[in-house]
């Protein structure tokens, strides 16, 4: 039987957007470290964001670039290393490379600046004392193909989290992506990202009734038609990565429905005024 394709209406505008941590409260800590997740859901992050990737033993880390030069000072590999050689770097200190001359720093956990796998930060959301959405970004290309999708949808089925009413949604630029996360898990929410606004024409034939769009704020400032034609389409809107009180206030205008920030708790400052 042909599955009935659900329909997204544009919701009624919210008091106020969902505030969103990307890779963690990351604009003072390392991101996608424990550090930077607990620090967001202190701060009162309503959601997480974070970007995976598959490593060669075929686990998801959560890890934004395909090598570690930025984040652990090595060249290598996401998808050609093991867990057990990710969890021997430190994905921390490259944030704050002085903070071991500062006497008067707090000591930091040594666990909280490690790779990060998905399945911790997904216990951590669960374990945590209030509900917390997540926001999962597949990174591609990648060597692995479809394989980092399908293995998300079984880590997701472990916590019940692959069905409807699941507090994660997914999110790619690959339309390819998004499709097979539909697929394997029809009623998950997924999230088409956006980098450029003259790429929405060729998009949209293609996306999802149901698909939320995930515009990047440089594009809907210097795209100011982009957001009016998402909006008139009734689409819902999450954007990424909204840092300051201006660019808030593009989305406020916009009646967007999630800001993702590397400042969660200036978003919910400004918000909150």
């Amino acid at each position: 039987m042909r599955r009935t394709p659900r329909i997204r209406r544009r919701p009624p505008r919210p008091t106020r957007p969902q505030v969103v941590a990307h890779r963690g409260s990351s604009h003072e800590t390392a991101e996608h470290t424990l550090a930077a997740y607990v620090k967001a859901l202190d701060e009162g992050a309503d959601a997480l964001e974070c970007d995976v990737r598959l490593t060669a033993d075929g686990h998801l880390v959560c890890v934004h670039d395909r090598d570690l030069r930025r984040t652990a000072a090595t060249p290598g590999l996401v998808s050609t290393m093991n867990l057990a050689e990710l969890d021997e770097l430190d994905f921390a200190s490259w944030k704050n490379p002085w903070s071991e001359l500062d006497d008067e720093a707090p000591d930091r956990d040594p666990e909280h600046g490690k790779v990060l796998t998905l399945r911790k930060l997904l216990e951590t959301a669960a374990d945590y004392d209030r509900h917390v959405e997540l926001a999962i970004e597949t990174k591609h290309p990648t060597r692995y193909g479809g394989l980092v999708e399908r293995r998300l949808v079984e880590t997701l089925g472990d916590f019940g989290w692959d069905r409807a009413g699941s507090p994660v949604r997914v999110m790619s630029f690959s339309v390819n992506a998004v499709s097979r996360v539909r697929r394997l898990a029809p009623d998950l929410d997924v999230v088409l990202l956006v980098d450029k606004a003259h790429h929405w024409p060729v998009l949209r034939p293609v996306v999802g009734d149901d698909w939320i769009i995930g515009p990047g704020i440089d594009e809907l400032r210097d795209h100011p038609g982009l957001g009016r034609h998402l909006v008139k389409a009734g689409r819902e809107i999450h954007v990424w990565t909204v840092n300051t009180a201006e660019d808030l206030q593009i989305c406020l205008d916009l009646g967007v429905t999630a800001v993702i920030s590397d400042r969660p708790a200036y978003m919910l400052e400004l918000l909150g005024r």
